[in-house]
């Protein structure tokens, strides 16, 4: 049989061009990181891959081989269907991969390509994609970094959004992180991803933006939930000019709303997480707040949240050398920013694509 394997770096290539990816690994392997993009069909389920890593570790390899046979064996119709159906409409190849391109990643390719279809076996696995993700972000050789800042309920958001539908390049980093940035910030939203898996996100946007190319980002600590931003990704916008957006509290008030739209169902949730600003507001100031939560009194909520916790905690992210735009009117805020932007980028940008 013919060689199937290919490097990383083809692999990637072909990723671009509309290759599948198969991650052979276990669904909690696949959980924890994968390449972006990839589907998960394990050889393995999470107990299996437990138990043939104790009969590895007691009886060696040849007996853990044995029992991955045995484990295997009666799922291959399905892995060939699965994985047939997944490639209807491609052009490129299957690349399958698992931890270090060993034996699952091979045992799958060389099952797959004896049923007639065309696969490739990644080299180097998960592992040699998280090293190049990991050295990309610790180099830090990207564009610029045009960074829109201001208090709670500006919309920056909802601004990067749609500058976004307009052609402007952005990186969406709460979008990348599932979470909003704030002690509110994963309310409806679900479960953030894994760190490795926000990384992976990161890299996959930012080597898209070389040098001399720029895009735009909010700026964030460097703490988006449970998720880190890499240093040279925080470092960068904080270096950067920032464009600092100004509205009145009645339109920030309306922003947080549209951008909460099930605060009712969250009322646990939200009593929760008032409850937890104890130390910064006092038992006094949490009472109130909790009074207008089961009241559902909702604008004066997010009022009074922006004035006594996100105001005073922000204020002090203003920074030197800032240019400051007036978002409303709305549209006339949004030409505002388009041409802020320009000035800072002194003249026609060139626009990663």
């Amino acid at each position: 049989m013919q060689d199937l394997t290919i490097s990383l770096e083809q692999a990637l290539a072909l990723r671009e061009r509309g290759a599948l990816l198969i991650d052979a690994r276990s669904p909690a392997e696949f959980a924890a990181g994968t390449i972006p993009g990839a589907v998960n069909i394990p050889l393995f389920d999470d107990d299996e891959r437990a138990r043939v890593g104790t009969i590895y570790k007691q009886d060696g390899k040849s007996a853990a081989r044995l029992l991955g046979v045995d484990l295997t064996a009666p799922k291959l119709p399905e892995l060939a269907r699965r994985v047939r159906m997944e490639l209807e409409n491609r052009r490129s190849p299957g690349i399958v991969f698992c931890w270090r391109g060993g034996m699952r990643s091979r045992a799958m390719t060389t099952l797959l390509a004896l049923a007639g279809l065309p696969v490739r076996q990644m080299e180097g696995g998960h592992k040699a994609f998280r090293s190049l993700v990991r050295e990309f972000l610790e180099r830090g050789e990207w564009g610029r970094l045009v960074v829109l800042r201001g208090l709670t309920g500006v919309g920056k958001t909802r601004l990067l959004q749609r500058l976004e539908t307009e052609g402007y390049p952005v990186l969406d980093l709460e979008g990348l992180a599932n979470h909003r940035g704030s002690a509110f910030g994963g309310l409806g939203l679900g479960q953030q991803p894994s760190q490795k898996n926000f990384e992976a996100r990161l890299w996959d946007v930012l080597r898209n933006i070389p040098p001399g190319a720029f895009v735009l980002a909010e700026g964030e600590s460097r703490h988006i939930g449970r998720l880190i931003l890499p240093l040279k990704v925080y470092e960068s916008l904080q270096r950067e000019t920032s464009l600092w957006i100004n509205a009145s509290m009645d339109y920030r008030v309306r922003v947080i709303r549209d951008s909460y739209p099930t605060l009712t169902a969250d009322r646990e949730i939200l009593a929760r997480t008032i409850e937890g600003l104890k130390e910064r507001l006092g038992k006094a100031g949490i009472d109130e707040l909790l009074v207008l939560l089961r009241a559902e009194r909702w604008d004066e909520l997010i009022r009074e949240l922006m004035v006594r916790y996100y105001d005073p905690l922000y204020r002090h992210s203003k920074p030197e050398g800032r240019k400051d735009i007036d978002i409303e009117p709305e549209e006339e805020g949004i030409e505002r920013l388009k041409k802020a932007i320009q000035e800072i980028l002194n003249g026609k940008p060139e626009v990663a694509g």
